[in-house]
């Protein structure tokens, strides 16, 4: 289940991806598909090794293509060990909201993208999430929960504040934000007939993808899209000063 489109976020073969908070590796998969040199990050030992072997597997299979690349390592989103303007592509998916200090998170992204880099960031949206929040406790209050909401405005103006320049949004997987009411309503340790239902529709609209369920979802998603995702640039470095660009420099010679 991909919540970044990789069209907009415009990953090509031979692209050095960044995957944060990888989780079990879906975004890095994909990426990893399409011919990038994939770096998955995550700070939780058993999601960096299974990520790790889901991804030998995709090799082993030939899923991707030819110089295709992966590493998986285990890491701090907030000191990452990638260096200085080295990435092309960022991935930071449903993860910005379980960091205290989200702002040095987004430093980071910004310090590891290339000039013109691009940067694909997915939280929970501000409306189905704070339903959640007002159903259960339990959905968000404990150790590596969530530790905030975000308001689209605030979370384009954090990337700003870091030095990124945002761009397309959209909101995803309608489907799924009436999954986590029921969850949150009957309780999210509670193994409730109605939620196991539920659960079973979604896993039959991921595997088959019907059409009927995905035109749905498609109409929902702008009312109560699960997530919202925003598309940042890193600003593409001006010309050094007193250094001319090489067409200036063709017309200054004529």
């Amino acid at each position: 289940m991909l919540t970044v489109d990789y069209d907009l976020l415009d990953v090509r073969p031979g692209m050095t991806v960044l995957d944060l908070g990888c989780g079990e590796g879906r975004h890095a998969f994909e990426a990893h598909r399409r011919g990038a040199h994939v770096v998955a990050v995550d700070w939780g030992v058993s999601e960096v090794t299974t990520t790790r072997q889901w991804l030998g597997a995709i090799a082993e299979a030939g899923e991707a293509p030819a110089g295709a690349r992966y590493e998986v390592v285990r890491g701090d989103l907030r000191h990452l060990p990638v260096p200085d303007a080295s990435v092309d592509r960022v991935i930071a998916s449903e993860v910005l909201e379980h960091i205290p200090d989200d702002a040095r998170a987004m430093a980071e992204i910004a310090r590891v993208l290339k000039p013109g880099g691009r940067v694909a960031v997915t939280v929970p949206r501000f409306g189905p999430e704070r339903v959640c929040w007002a159903l259960s406790d339990a959905y968000h209050a404990n150790e590596g929960g969530h530790v905030r909401i975000y308001r689209g405005d605030v979370l384009r103006a954090r990337l700003s504040v870091a030095g990124l320049v945002p761009g397309a949004q959209h909101h995803a997987h309608a489907l799924h934000a009436p999954f986590w009411w029921l969850r949150c309503a009957l309780g999210v340790d509670r193994d409730a007939a109605v939620v196991r239902a539920y659960h079973r529709l979604l896993v039959w609209d991921l595997t088959r993808r019907p059409w009927l369920t995905r035109t749905a979802e498609r109409l929902l998603d702008p009312l109560i899209g699960k997530s919202l995702v925003v598309y940042a640039t890193r600003p593409a470095l001006p010309p050094a000063q007193g250094v001319l660009p090489e067409r200036e420099k063709t017309a200054a010679a004529r």
